[in-house]
């Protein structure tokens, strides 16, 4: 992985965490769905410019047709089962929850061709993140009193996502994926725009809280994260770029700990080594093709 590469790497994963944390928080005031539309909406007004600025706009037009079920599998379905979910279930368990996406992402690379996946260092790597994933939880989360309906949400949001990365880099390599993400943003503040309006809030039961935490949700973790992500993307292929989730999972605990007052537990301290550890390794590109 380049040096850019690399920087582009922590940057996604640092915005990818913090969503769980601005999620909580917007959640209590504000609907699902208004989340969802006003993230997006945000979003495409950040890149929607720039891709017409950089003459890349019409080529994700003129492949609609799979930037559609990106955005359905990517943004509308995904969006909608996490910010439900943390109605009822802890940041941390979320973020773990989320960090099944490499399995699922090296699954659906292999299906396409991508052998380089099952390489002994990468599946260590990802053996070794995903323990110190289990760490930094901990395991009374997980035993725990969580909600079971919540979970299935989570983990099929993680499938959703890794279908999504992986079909759109099979099916526009050669398209910006900034002209892709602001198309796809589009396409879903269209889509939840009814259910936004119908749902919108009285201004005077927002808190100043929620309101910034929708605002930075757009910002950070929806424009600017997809194009650092993107970047990542077309170095490393789809299945090493999601070993991001990692990542994560460790700033969103981090974060949980230090703003929403949750314990720092042995776990975390042993666990959040091993995530970093385990990112570096099973993001190596392989020597060969073992």
């Amino acid at each position: 992985m380049s040096r850019r590469a690399l920087f582009h790497f922590a940057v996604s994963g640092v915005f990818w965490g913090i969503p769980y944390l601005l999620m909580k928080v917007a959640v209590r005031d504000i609907e699902p769905a208004v989340i969802v539309c006003g993230r997006v909406l945000i979003g495409a007004a950040i890149l929607i410019p720039i891709a017409i600025h950089q003459k890349v706009l019409m080529d994700a037009i003129r492949g609609w047709r799979y930037v559609l079920p990106y955005a359905i599998f990517e943004m509308m379905i995904p969006w909608i089962l996490i910010t439900n979910a943390e109605k009822k279930i802890s940041s941390g368990l979320a973020g773990l929850l989320i960090a099944t996406v490499p399995i699922w992402s090296t699954v659906f690379a292999s299906m396409t061709g991508d052998k380089t996946v099952w390489h002994s260092k990468r599946l260590f790597g990802m053996l070794v993140g995903f323990v110190g994933l289990i760490g930094l939880v901990g395991y009374e989360s997980i035993i725990g009193s969580s909600d079971p309906l919540s979970i299935v949400m989570m983990l099929l949001a993680a499938i959703s996502y890794s279908y999504a990365v992986n079909m759109i880099s099979q099916k526009l390599p050669d398209v910006s994926g900034i002209a892709i993400n602001g198309l796809a943003m589009v396409f879903t503040s269209i889509a939840y725009a009814p259910l936004m309006i119908i749902q919108f809030p009285e201004v005077s039961t927002v808190s100043k809280e929620a309101a910034i935490s929708l605002i930075a949700l757009g910002v950070f973790s929806t424009a600017l994260a997809f194009i650092s992500f993107f970047i990542v993307l077309k170095e490393i292929g789809p299945a090493r770029a999601s070993i991001g989730t990692y990542v994560n999972t460790a700033v969103a605990v981090v974060l949980g700990v230090l703003i929403l007052s949750e314990p720092l537990t042995p776990g975390i301290i042993i666990g959040l080594p091993l995530v970093m550890i385990g990112s570096f390794l099973a993001s190596r590109k392989p020597a060969t093709n073992a």
